[in-house]
């Protein structure tokens, strides 16, 4: 069965994961290898304050399968149960939400002391008298280990999950629910898919709250809940030849309430788009 790729892992990798799903196929009966690359262009939106979108311009799907064991797009796996219409197995995975961190620097930005009201966000050179320097606290990745149930049918595509923080970073967990069903109509493929991510308190407020070491004038000590984000993707391709596939792709991710009250959060909405031409090579 094909196997999806996380909602917030790419969307460039969606596409060449999904859209060519009958080359994929055909060609992972000569070899466990899956390789693909996605020109284009596209962005996804940073949730951060003083942040900078994360551009999408080139990426790689690079995929192994084995008898038991995988690598999936930074993935790791072990498949222990493997039915002809799903699947169960253990995944090591890092995770994504760090991603936005590494797209903050308050050499780009300053902030104006204001009273009664939300800060202004400035660029540096239009700053005046009682500025106020913040910085976006940081972030390190952690390594997740946890279990991934996929299943596919007539009636779509659905993928389960539950990781738990492995290095000791958050030691939170995060359970994943994504149903998807495509169609396809000669060289078209369309494919929307839902779903939500319900992350623990102690994911949650290491990602999105502030320790008291790390608040200032505009920034509050800040402390995250549990929560759950929501999430909407629409996939489209045309294909060209056996290799060649045009491709968009559109997501929203709606970041939960406690993520979103946070003072290092300006947009509750991350929005990614691409569009590009991709390449199978296996």
């Amino acid at each position: 069965m094909t196997t999806p790729s996380g909602v917030m892992a790419g969307l460039c990798l969606l596409l060449c994961g999904s859209c060519a799903a009958g080359a994929a196929e055909a060609a992972a009966e000569v070899s466990p290898w899956r390789l693909g690359l996605a020109i284009g262009y596209g962005e996804r939106t940073n949730p951060l304050i003083q942040s900078e979108d994360v551009p999408i311009v080139v990426d790689l799907d690079i995929a192994w399968f084995g008898e038991r064991f995988f690598f999936d797009n930074g993935d790791f796996g072990f498949t222990f149960a493997d039915g002809e219409r799903a699947t169960v197995s253990a995944v090591a995975r890092i995770n994504s939400d760090r991603l936005f961190f590494s797209r903050t620097d308050t050499k780009f930005f300053r902030v104006l002391g204001t009273t009664g009201g939300p800060p202004t966000y400035v660029p540096v050179n239009e700053a005046g008298p009682g500025v106020v320097d913040v910085e976006v606290p940081d972030r390190d990745y952690a390594v997740e280990l946890g279990l991934e149930v996929l299943a596919d049918g007539g009636w779509g595509m659905l993928q389960l999950s539950a990781h738990h923080d492995a290095g000791g970073t958050h030691n939170g967990y995060e359970v994943f629910l994504d149903y998807a069903r495509g169609w396809r109509r000669q060289r078209w493929y369309v494919e929307p898919s839902v779903g939500a991510s319900w992350k623990s308190a102690e994911m949650n407020d290491y990602y999105w709250g502030v320790r008291p070491e790390e608040a200032g004038a505009l920034l509050r000590p800040y402390r995250a809940g549990a929560g759950v984000d929501v999430h909407a993707r629409l996939l489209a391709s045309y294909q060209l030849t056996s290799a060649w596939v045009l491709s968009a792709a559109a997501e929203i991710v709606r970041l939960n309430d406690e993520a979103a009250k946070s003072p290092i959060v300006a947009e509750r909405n991350v929005l990614g788009w691409f569009a590009g031409l991709g390449y199978r090579f296996r």
